[in-house]
Parts: C-alpha cells; sequence; structure tokens
C-alpha cells in the first residue's frame, strides 16, 4: 500500500515529531510514505477569514500537486481534511476542470485515524506512554467527517489506559479565527473543557487535530497543570516498538 502524506502547516512549523510518528507507524506495518514536496497550506485559514481569490489559489496548487500523484491521501488532521473534501468543490463551481480535481482528491483523502480504523487495521498498535489518556474528538473530525469513536478506537487498540471525558463532544473553544475574533466566549469554552479533562484523572490529553490541541495545552499551561498534551501520532505506535522520536 502506498499513500501520500500532506503534512498540515501546524505539523510542519510547530510539531515535526507528529509527522514523524505518523511515517514510522505506517512504514512499520508496511505502508509506503510518499511526501509530495510541493505541498503547501491547504488554504483553510484564507478560506475561514473570507479571502476567497487568496484561498482559492493556495487551493488550485494544492490540487495541482496532489491529484499528480497516487494512492490514498493522508491528513493528521480533521479540519484540513474537511476543507479539501467539503470546500473545495466549491471554490471551483465555475471551473469544470478544477471541480474535477477536487473531487478526485477529495475521493482520495483519509484523515489519520480514519485511515487507521478503515484502511489498515488495529491489529498491530501499541504505546508506550505511561499513565492514562484522556480524548478529545475534535469538532472537524466529529461532526465534519463523522469520526465519532475513531480516536478512541485507536487508543483502546494501543493498549492505553483511557479515561472518559465528560462533555466530549463539546468544542474547546479554538475554533479557528473565533477564538482571536472572540477570546473571551473561546476562553469560557476551554475552561469548561479543561475542568472536564481534569476531572477525568488522566495524565495525557490526547486528540488528533493539533490546532485544538495547541490551544488547550496553553489553557493547561497557565493553570499550571501537570497533564501532557499529545497528538495521537505522537502515542501510538507499531506492536514492535518503533520509536517516533529517531
Amino acid at each position: 500500500m502506498k499513500v501520500q502524506l500532506f503534512v498540515t502547516c501546524l505539523v510542519d512549523a510547530f510539531a515535526p515529531d507528529v509527522g514523524r510518528g505518523v511515517v514510522h507507524l505506517l512504514e512499520a506495518n508496511g505502508v509506503a510514505v510518499e511526501f509530495p514536496f510541493d505541498q503547501t497550506c491547504c488554504g483553510q485559514p484564507a478560506f475561514n477569514a473570507g479571502h476567497s481569490n487568496e484561498a482559492r489559489a493556495m487551493a488550485e496548487h494544492t490540487l495541482e500537486v496532489l491529484d499528480a500523484t497516487e494512492g490514498p491521501i493522508l491528513i493528521p488532521s480533521g479540519s484540513c481534511a474537511v476543507m479539501m473534501i467539503e470546500h473545495y468543490a466549491g471554490l471551483f463551481s465555475d471551473d469544470v476542470g478544477m471541480a474535477a480535481a477536487s473531487k478526485r482528491v477529495a475521493g482520495r483523502v483519509r484523515e489519520f485515524t480514519q485511515f487507521l480504523v478503515d484502511d489498515l487495521g488495529l491489529d498491530n498498535l501499541s504505546s508506550d506512554v505511561g499513565g492514562s489518556v484522556v480524548f478529545h474528538p475534535s469538532c472537524h473530525g466529529l461532526r465534519g467527517l463523522g469520526l465519532a469513536g475513531y480516536g478512541e478506537q485507536v487508543l483502546d487498540a494501543s493498549g492505553l489506559e483511557r479515561c472518559e471525558l465528560d462533555g466530549a463532544e463539546e468544542c474547546c473553544g479554538f475554533g479557528g479565527l473565533f477564538a482571536l475574533e472572540m477570546p473571551e466566549i473561546s476562553t469560557a469554552i476551554m475552561n469548561t473543557k479543561l475542568d472536564n479533562v481534569e476531572a477525568s484523572g488522566a495524565t495525557t490529553l490526547v486528540g488528533y487535530d493539533l490546532s485544538c490541541l495547541m490551544h488547550l495545552a496553553g489553557g493547561l499551561r497557565r493553570r499550571g497543570s501537570q497533564i501532557t498534551v499529545s497528538h495521537i501520532a505522537e502515542v501510538v505506535v507499531a506492536d514492535h516498538g518503533e520509536d517516533v522520536s529517531a
């Protein structure tokens, strides 16, 4: 099996170990991982800000890069996956050729946990993370992609001790530009989520969207909490002990 890794801007700039974790886990399970080096931003920030022309330009470049490849397009981010699957077609409603390309690419996009559950299987997963974990399912993955229970399945298959999270399906308060434009409301929503995370008793908070995790990690730091925050690709490894930090 061969996949194309679209690593996302945040992983590239802030959390390269997430990308390394994805690659090492897949390769340890016999998946060939290719990385299209001309990839850039998918255009989601510009799209959310209402800058349609800029978003369209970035989307067109992304489509040209990915449409020239083969195999599933793997993205360790539900929000970027939703951008490609749901919004690209609308950006090119007046361009038959690009609309067709957006449909082809959308049909190949897989979020990371979605690929593990639906395409790769969960028979060869483990984790060396100590303590217990709690999972936050981000809104784009949960509601945009219909991935309810996917992250939890991956964590359970890896043998981790998982605590239940009250209000797990409630937003963390980030919402991209929402956190900048309405910081008081964003902070209030985040604090409710963090109260529930702390009440769970878990030592590690895990999610599958780095933007939400960075938001929540900042809130935990300001509280002086000892709870660590990790992307799911950083805590799950192949059963024969692949080291994601290598």
